[in-house]
């Protein structure tokens, strides 16, 4: 079985080391990584399987969901993008991936797919389309990313380099600090690392698949042009607004031309499908009396990240009095006096979010940290301890519970949160804090010194 690899060194020759790595996984590798790709009916090596691309996806994307602050209360809206994302998903390449399909919380304007099908368009994005054939553009393009294995693609190439595959975790510090306020809630995991930041081809293609996917579901192609248009407007109006996504999704002048040739070309008989404009301002109803909060949301947010800390509580507080129960405007505005070190604030914006949306469990570390930042170690390790019951996995947590009990001098439950800590997290600030702890309680030996 004829395969291609692509060079792995600058030269163009495989190195040594990569010669070795990869004549070592022959006997496992080869044998199970020479897969039929859905797309092409190509063969191609995949050290990635189909199991190992739900596993990996049910593992990361509830982090990655809960850090855009949870999908929206809106149930209907929920089911309304599920049932269009589940229609396209259907006249599919791969239709027996296991779906899933939501709008997120987040104020930021994006939509991802997570290798196993767990996809998500931010309401930040959904706020701002016009019609259902665009939603189905919209989805369609990330079924392609799914159908097409893209992310797995790119794992396969970096476990060929050697690069450790690993969901890790990022644990925030400040230097001479045991923990650092924005620790709380940012992710922390690292589910990032499946949101792949795709090539140009990799977006080509999946516009390509996308345009097919809707046309078969029904849907006018002209909703992906127009999906693209929609797009273009919004990064010149708000320059900067679209950072995030086209870091991950690369736009280009030639894929809108790309689209529109084919909507006058290969689907020129489609013409007369539908937008069902008015099906989809049914259902955005309610999202869309929003909008003007979640702009104002999205600015405090990125003023955050600029450290325009008047500037972001501004712009919170507009749109927390256009929408006060607003669960990603009470959670900003807890972020933010967690930065501006006003702990008992943070607690009080956490405490609302939380009681918004119990469910969620980013407002429950949030709260935490600020629990935690004013010594009210019973109450913080509550919020961190019902935190990873919503929401397991995520190792800053373990520290953070640890700190919370070593506050109320339970030394045996302390170390017991700093050694499952160390389980997972074995370098860093946070670990040599937790392991000079558990030397100094006698319930670890003194590491041997290094030998020369």
């Amino acid at each position: 079985m004829a395969v291609q690899l692509e060079s792995f060194s600058a030269s163009g020759r495989l190195t040594r080391r990569e010669f070795l790595w990869i004549t070592g996984i022959a006997g496992t590798a080869f044998a199970v990584g020479c897969m039929v790709n859905p797309v092409t009916g190509k063969q191609q090596l995949m050290l990635v399987s189909r199991e190992q691309e739900i596993a990996l996806d049910r593992e990361s994307s509830p982090h990655q969901f809960s850090a855009d602050y949870g999908p929206v209360q809106d149930t209907a809206l929920n089911q309304y993008v599920s049932k269009v994302g589940l229609n396209v998903a259907a006249h599919s390449h791969r239709p027996d991936m296991p779906y899933s399909f939501r709008c997120v919380n987040a104020c930021y304007a994006n939509a991802y797919a997570f290798p196993g099908g767990s996809i998500a368009t931010t309401r930040g994005l959904l706020v701002n389309l016009n019609n259902e054939a665009e939603l189905a553009a919209l989805l369609g393009h990330e079924i392609g990313h799914v159908n097409a294995r893209h992310t797995a693609q790119q794992m396969t190439k970096k476990m060929m380099l050697g690069i450790a595959l690993a969901i890790g975790t990022v644990v925030v510090a400040e230097k001479n600090k045991k923990y650092a306020p924005l620790a709380a809630g940012l992710g922390a995991v690292g589910a990032g690392a499946l949101l792949a930041h795709y090539s140009r081809n990799d977006e080509r293609q999946a516009d390509q698949l996308g345009m097919k996917y809707m046309v078969r579901s029904g849907y006018n192609p002209e909703g992906m042009v127009q999906l693209m248009e929609v797009l273009q407007s919004m990064s010149k109006r708000k320059p900067g607004f679209f950072e995030q996504m086209f870091a991950s999704h690369p736009m280009s002048s030639e894929r809108f031309v790309t689209a529109k040739s084919r909507v006058t070309t290969l689907y020129a008989e489609k013409a007369k499908l539908p937008f069902f404009q008015e099906r989809f301002m049914d259902h955005t109803v309610k999202l869309r009396r929003l909008k003007p909060a979640i702009e104002a949301f999205e600015n405090g947010s990125i003023a955050i990240t600029k450290k325009k800390y008047a500037v972001a509580e501004t712009q919170l507080k507009k749109g927390l009095k256009l929408a006060p129960r607003d669960y990603t405007g009470l959670t900003l505005m807890a972020k933010l006096q967690l930065t501006k070190e006003n702990y008992a604030r943070a607690e009080l914006y956490a405490k609302k979010a939380e009681s918004v949306y119990p469910g969620e469990a980013q407002a429950h570390h949030v709260a935490g940290v600020a629990e935690l930042s004013i010594k009210r170690y019973e109450e913080a390790y509550a919020d961190f301890d019902r935190y990873e019951k919503l929401l397991p996995g995520n190792p800053n947590t373990l520290f953070f519970k640890g700190l919370s009990q070593e506050g109320m001098q339970h030394k045996r439950q302390a170390a017991f949160e700093y050694q499952r800590f160390l389980k997972v997290v074995s370098s860093g600030e946070q670990a040599g804090y937790a392991r000079d702890r558990l030397v100094s309680w006698g319930f670890m030996k003194e590491p041997a010194p290094a030998t020369e």
